[in-house]
């Protein structure tokens, strides 16, 4: 099945949302809904009903799915939306997919936490997406997510949640000096929380002290394999969350790093260089339990 969302007066559906609130009811064929170049000004939901979903837009600089909501924020109810319910795009699907397009929240820095997109997917793939916003930009639900050729940016805990996530090749920015690039809540006895491969981290013009992470939960799990740090990033590394107990459980782990901000002999104590060995074991199908998302 394959829609339109354009623009364009009678080229398709004129919103995201309209044409996923078009699929029938039980459908269980997938779904490609191709986006035409512009700035769409909405906040958008796939259901956990919904059949496999991909989004696919022409150019991630000019397609555009946008809105502002933040903790703050006040919903239907009346009541703060508080964080979980601020996200510009909303995935509770089994299977999603989306390509070439930004997704960003624009309700700007010192708002609160304003997610851009929030992934409670079984299995979720981004590929070429831009993720904007500044505190908790991506949440990353239970599951299996592969992020591939993405640039993702913000100031304090940018990408968090208890997914198992492979970063492929993504470009992360930090938009603030003395904030946190991941927050991440693995469960505990999960092999994997957040692995990134072969990744670059910059900041923003005076940006510096930088951590690349801090415990949401206490067994959080991160690794940077190959990454590339500019001096946005502190020597340090890694932040407790003023819970020193969580040393002993997280696991905050690097190999191969490079730039300013690689510095293994300053990292905190309780973090892990890891040998070649151990990094070898982090490829694709290990990290992602056999699922391959080149075929989503």
């Amino acid at each position: 099945m394959l829609m339109i969302v354009s623009k364009n007066a009678g080229e398709g559906f004129s919103s995201l949302q309209e044409a996923l609130d078009s699929i029938p009811p039980g459908e269980m064929q997938a779904v490609t809904i191709r986006i035409k170049p512009g700035i769409y000004e909405e906040k958008v939901t796939v259901v956990r009903e919904a059949p496999p979903i991909l989004l696919l837009g022409e150019d991630q600089h000019s397609t555009i799915i946008s809105w502002n909501d933040n903790a703050h924020t006040l919903g239907a109810d009346g009541e703060p939306l508080r964080t979980f319910r601020t996200g510009t795009l909303n995935v509770f699907a089994e299977g999603f997919t989306a390509e070439n397009l930004t997704i960003r929240n624009t309700s700007g820095p010192g708002t609160g936490q304003a997610v851009a997109a929030f992934v409670d997917a079984g299995q979720a793939v981004f590929r070429r997406v831009r993720l904007l916003g500044d505190q908790d930009t991506l949440y990353t639900g239970p599951g299996r997510q592969y992020y591939d050729d993405c640039y993702i940016e913000g100031d304090v805990d940018y990408i968090f949640g208890p997914a198992t996530a492979l970063f492929d090749r993504c470009h992360l920015h930090n938009k603030r000096s003395r904030g946190y690039i991941t927050a991440a809540s693995t469960p505990e006895g999960a092999a994997f929380g957040y692995v990134f491969l072969d990744c670059r981290i910059t900041g923003g013009e005076g940006v510096s002290e930088c951590y690349l992470g801090r415990p949401w939960r206490p067994y959080a799990h991160v690794a940077f394999i190959r990454t590339v740090m500019d001096g946005s990033v502190t020597g340090e590394g890694w932040h407790n969350w003023g819970q020193p107990d969580r040393e002993q459980s997280s696991r905050y782990e690097e190999y191969g790093s490079s730039g300013p901000g690689a510095c293994p002999e300053g990292r905190v104590a309780w973090s892990r260089q890891l040998t070649a060995e151990e990094a070898a074991q982090y490829r694709i199908l290990s990290v992602l339990d056999g699922w391959h998302p080149e075929g989503y």
